[in-house]
This record gives C-alpha cells, sequence and structure tokens, in this order.
C-alpha cells in the first residue's frame, strides 16, 4: 500500500470515528446539570480502535465541526458556546482522554485487560476535566462540582470503558483482518 493510499485510509477513519462521536453524543440521559451521554463510549472507542493519534484527531475533528455549529454535541446542540460553558471541560477532556487511552493501548498491548485499564483511565480523565472546568465555570462549590459532575458518572463509566473495549478490540480486530486498518496505526503519520 502506497503512503497516499495510508494517508487516505487515516482520514477516512478520523472523518468516519468523528461521525460516529457525533452520532453516540444523541444517546442522552438528562441529569440537573450534566447529562449521560454515549459520547464518553464513541471516546472509548475510537482511540481503542484508531489508536493515540487518530483517535484524538478524530475527537478533534468532532470538536472542531461542533464549535462550526454543526449540532454533533449531546441534543444536538452546537457552537463555541458548548466549548465554554458549564460542561465544556468534558468536551476539552475527550481530547486528552482519548490520546491517553490509545497511548496506553499502544506501549503496553491490545488485550482486554490492557484496553479495560485505558478506557478506565480516559474516563478519569474526562470526568477530571470535567468536574474541574464545571467548578469554576458554574462557581460551585468543589463538593457540589463533584457531586454533580464526578460521582454520577463512575458507574455508567466504567460500564461504557467496558463495552468500548470489549467492542473496540473485537472491531479493530476486524478491521485489521481485512486490511482496512494496519495493525501500527502510527504508521501512516
Amino acid at each position: 500500500m502506497t503512503k497516499d493510499q495510508i494517508k487516505l485510509r487515516s482520514m477516512i477513519s478520523i472523518a468516519l470515528f468523528a461521525a460516529i462521536i457525533g452520532i453516540l453524543a444523541q444517546i442522552t440521559i438528562p441529569l440537573p446539570l450534566v447529562p449521560i451521554t454515549g459520547q464518553t463510549l464513541a471516546i472509548g472507542l475510537a482511540a481503542t480502535i484508531l489508536g493515540s493519534r487518530n483517535g484524538t484527531l478524530a475527537v478533534l475533528l468532532y470538536l472542531i465541526i461542533g464549535s462550526a455549529g454543526v449540532p454533533v454535541f449531546a441534543e444536538f446542540s452546537a457552537g463555541i458556546s458548548k466549548l465554554v460553558g458549564p460542561t465544556g471541560g468534558f468536551l476539552v477532556g475527550f481530547i486528552p482522554a482519548a490520546f491517553m487511552t490509545g497511548f496506553y493501548m499502544e506501549k503496553r498491548g491490545y488485550t482486554f485487560t490492557n484496553a479495560l485499564i485505558a478506557n478506565i483511565i480516559g474516563m478519569f480523565i474526562t470526568l477530571a476535566f470535567g468536574t474541574a472546568w464545571l467548578k469554576l465555570s458554574a462557581d460551585l462549590s468543589w463538593t457540589a462540582a463533584f457531586a454533580s459532575g464526578f460521582t454520577p458518572f463512575i458507574i455508567v463509566g466504567i460500564i461504557k470503558a467496558a463495552l468500548a473495549s470489549w467492542v473496540g478490540l473485537v472491531v479493530r480486530k476486524r478491521l485489521i483482518s481485512s486490511k482496512l486498518l494496519l495493525s501500527h496505526t502510527n504508521a501512516n503519520a
């Protein structure tokens, strides 16, 4: 496969996962300040399947599209105001979460245990960014910020981390075996 073909496949994968994040973001369970969404599941899938580089690029593309006004954020919302509003920290936290999730698996291997650990690390990164941002932007106490932006998401986050690990590894293996994804995803730089 030529470098141009590899680059094209990477760009298509990145765009596809940006779209998947936008689609899963519409699965929401409303809560008072921060809803439970399918976004974090999609972030875990992107990082598990695409790795640190392309998974992070998919998240960045998703955030750019949403910030530009395409309604891909939760509840079909969009705009830069979402990035600077009370839930903006969760969105921004997706960037380091995707990178660290993919990076961990690239260094440790693509096993279910490593994928689960990596996705749980990613979940905690997202929650940490989101909680800190929520505290500052909504002028909450740390206790209130943790009660609204961290605690309600731990159990469902672990479930989504397990699901992203299992589904992500199955899809990754099948994409590699069908030669639609390189086994070393960062070889396409």
